[in-house]
């Protein structure tokens, strides 16, 4: 059930309606039985990982809880909670591993051996990446004693199966999304309507500006040899599309969690406005961004094996590099992770091996750089080195997005070549639209792409520096509300893509 169907709409409506008509005790069952009724709609099967998922994570909680508890020796407890914990993570990480990298692996060893063995043909259970992630958070949160384990199974499912985020995200903590989605929630006419415009503005980051862009992605990417000369539009649009579709979804997944008066966690915060990739990490996909900080940064950088790292890296470079080494070996490692999980193949591995080392060498470098601004009397608070510094945040971003988009390595990096030697703006016009292509159609399309855009970006920059936009709608009158309502409602069809291109959210597929 796409996120941008009518039945799905029709759906959330019917499940806020009855959320707020139901006595109030029973809201968190009304929730959990239309979150299992929309990830049913997906198919049977799927829904059998999900309950595995749920039902070994929820158990390994309770023991981790009941051994704590009734363990007196130190060391015992220690060894048993962590047996408990590594069965638990092989399982679900294990089950997550076979059915979304065993066909990568065989591709792998095919090509280094020569061998010929054929591609599985593998179930993927809709959302697996994400719920597979929040699950675990939660296990490890129990184990650390930073969470109580949940004692009702049928709540706890309710945590990992919440119909609005389970297919894209964003992964949430127990912490801070298992009270809400348990108490009672009284209908807030106020927060029904911020939450209704922000579902309205994701659909328009998504229907008007990244399902457009998407037409200039496919084209350019898949045939990189015909439009060879447009490798910088190929990657500027693909930037536009992902980051219009992703946070676009995200809105669309807050505002419908904010009708049942659930607020969840932030996911983008502006991302094209950082001045390095770390920041830029800081600011987009947030969640994903925070749980690979909590749960492999800082378990790595504190292992004993790091630790004598640490020691042996001071003694032969020195004590200042000797403590950065580490951290950079870290955050390789992270990145490493997280090209992993964006999909199963080489081309997402380089991808975030490209991250993580140009954060480990913006970390060694740092001290130079320090004196080097000093040396040159460049302040960060100067206007003129702030936009720089976006602008080369903005390209370095913009390279890793070949890696993301292109086929494979060998493509993005014969795009990136093409960018540079063969940049003809002209083939522009040529780009097939559908069953129509020319100067006319092309466009028409650009100038939506680009309206759009400059909309996102006003929005954006008045976010940037602090205006509350939340409390400028609150204040409007009335009628000027509902001009806003039905202006972005009748935008979505009107400026829609209409080429039949366009799909669900990207991030749907994980």
């Amino acid at each position: 059930m796409s996120l941008i169907s009518m039945k799905f709409l029709l759906f959330v409506i019917v499940a806020a309606v009855g959320y707020y008509w139901i006595p109030k005790k029973y809201q968190w069952i009304w929730l959990l039985l239309f979150s299992y009724i929309y990830y049913v709609s997906g198919g049977l099967k799927v829904t059998c990982f999900l309950a595995f998922t749920t039902i070994t994570t929820w158990f390994a909680g309770m023991r981790l809880e009941v051994i704590t508890q009734a363990e007196q020796d130190k060391t015992k407890r220690k060894r048993r909670k962590k047996q408990i914990l590594v069965l638990t993570l092989l399982l679900n990480f294990g089950v997550l591993a076979v059915l979304k990298y065993t066909n990568f692996a065989i591709t792998t060893y095919n090509l280094i051996s020569g061998a010929s063995y054929r591609e599985l043909s593998l179930l993927l259970p809709l959302g697996i990446s994400f719920y597979t992630f929040q699950s675990m958070g939660y296990l490890l949160d129990v184990y650390w004693d930073r969470t109580k384990a949940e004692h009702n199974l049928f709540r706890f499912a309710l945590f990992v199966s919440f119909f609005p985020q389970i297919l894209q995200g964003p992964i949430g903590r127990f912490s801070r999304l298992g009270e809400q989605l348990y108490a009672s929630h009284r209908f807030d006419l106020q927060k029904a309507e911020r939450s209704l415009l922000r579902i309205l503005w994701g659909y328009f980051k998504k229907m008007v500006i990244a399902d457009n862009a998407v037409i200039f992605v496919n084209a350019i990417f898949g045939e990189p040899e015909r439009y060879s000369g447009l490798g910088i539009i190929a990657v500027l649009a693909y930037s536009i599309q992902l980051y219009c579709d992703f946070s676009g979804g995200m809105d669309v997944v807050i505002g419908i969690a904010g009708l049942f008066g659930i607020q969840m966690d932030e996911n983008f915060k502006r991302p094209y406005f950082a001045i390095s990739i770390t920041d830029f990490w800081h600011r987009w996909h947030i969640t994903l961004g925070t749980w690979m900080k909590d749960y492999v940064f800082y378990p790595v950088s504190l292992s004993g094996w790091m630790k004598h790292f640490s020691k042996f890296a001071k003694k032969v470079f020195g004590k200042q590099t000797g403590r950065t080494l580490p951290i950079c070996l870290a955050n390789l490692i992270v990145f490493l992770v997280v090209g992993i999980w964006h999909g199963a193949a080489w081309k997402f591995i380089v991808y975030g091996l490209y991250n993580g080392m140009i954060i480990a060498f913006s970390g060694l470098m740092a001290p130079r750089y320090r004196k080097w601004k000093q040396a040159l009397h460049i302040s960060d608070n100067n206007p003129g080195f702030h936009l720089f510094q976006i602008l080369r945040t903005f390209v370095l971003v913009n390279i890793s997005w070949f890696f993301d988009r292109a086929d494979d390595v060998g493509t993005a990096l014969r795009m990136m070549k093409y960018a540079v030697t063969r940049f003809d703006l002209s083939q522009l016009l040529t780009v097939q639209i559908g069953e129509a292509s020319g100067t006319a159609y092309t466009l028409i399309f650009l100038i939506v792409i680009v309206a759009g855009c400059l909309v996102v970006f006003l929005i954006s920059l008045l976010q940037e520096h602090g205006r509350d936009l939340d409390g400028f709608y609150d204040r409007q009158h009335w009628l000027v509300k509902c001009m806003l309502f039905a202006g972005l409602f009748l935008l979505l069809p009107a400026l829609g893509q209409p080429s039949g291109e366009a799909g669900g959210f990207i991030y749907a597929q994980f």
